[in-house]
């Protein structure tokens, strides 16, 4: 039998060259770069006052499926910034 020199290789750690790992090809990075971004202005959310009068002005406007659907939401808010009277208005105008 004659001795192999298979036991003597020893794994080398891999400190540079290129990220690879798929079959040989570079791996893709995902995302964007800063630079893709730019610098446009920065947005901000609605507060929940902007919100609900909002979604009562285009109210009338929606489908009925809309409407039934976002009545218990309506409700949460309005209950929440006390204007409850202005959203039962709003609905009984515009009957289900």
């Amino acid at each position: 039998m004659t001795d192999s020199n298979l036991s003597k290789i020893k794994p080398k750690l891999r400190t540079q060259g290129r990220v690879s790992g798929n079959f040989g090809k570079n791996k893709v990075l995902a995302g964007s770069t800063l630079t893709d971004i730019g610098n446009g202005e920065v947005g901000c959310l609605p507060t929940k006052e902007e919100w609900l009068t909002q979604m009562l002005t285009i109210y009338p406007r929606m489908s009925l499926s809309w409407r039934r659907d976002m009545i218990p939401q309506l409700k949460q808010i309005a209950v929440t910034l006390n204007r409850l009277s202005e959203l039962n208005l709003t609905i009984n105008s515009y009957s289900l």
